[in-house]
């Protein structure tokens, strides 16, 4: 800026190159604070993506939402949402808030909010959740539990466990 505002005292065209600057200031101003406040965003949504070609074995664990494309072994227990998507596989115990399955998972599924099975998604093995949205052309095999709360299924077994009793007496 100092090169810019010394050529212009030099032109001699002082107050066409004075009322320049201002113009260029305020235009400059609404830029800065841009940026800092997509960062401010992304900070809040932060997302783990383990891309098509990558193949881990172990346990993920943390908050914040995953994305696998590859194929992942273990456990997944995380404070987020994840996301397997078409042409993933995963062999693994899931504990996540809002899963998505558009690939094919081998392994048992509990969240505390949603299960989406995606048309192109295989799941064998467990799923519990409260909620359960299936598209046509998914396929599954396991047992399904969803809609319950606690208190619902802690009453259940109270109710089982009562007739159990009244069978073995009266047996």
């Amino acid at each position: 800026m100092v090169l810019w505002n010394q050529p212009a005292q030099e032109a001699g065209g002082g107050k066409p190159q004075i009322e320049k600057p201002p113009i260029e200031q305020p235009a400059a101003t609404p830029v800065s604070p841009a940026p800092p406040h997509k960062e401010v965003v992304s900070r809040e949504r932060q997302e783990s993506v383990f891309g098509a070609g990558v193949s881990i074995e172990g346990k993920i664990e943390g908050s914040g939402d995953v994305r696998i494309a590859g194929k992942f072994k273990g456990e997944i227990q995380i404070n987020g949402d994840l996301s397997i998507e078409k042409g993933a596989r995963v062999t693994a115990k899931i504990n996540a808030d809002v899963v998505t399955i558009g690939g094919e998972v081998e392994g048992n599924v509990t969240t505390s909010s949603q299960v989406k099975l995606l048309e192109s998604a295989q799941l064998v093995g467990d799923l519990k959740g409260s909620t359960l949205t299936v598209a046509a052309g998914s396929r599954m095999r396991g047992h399904v539990e969803f809609g319950w709360t606690d208190a619902e299924v802690a009453k259940l077994a109270n109710v089982r466990a009562q007739e159990k009793a009244r069978n073995g007496a009266a047996g």
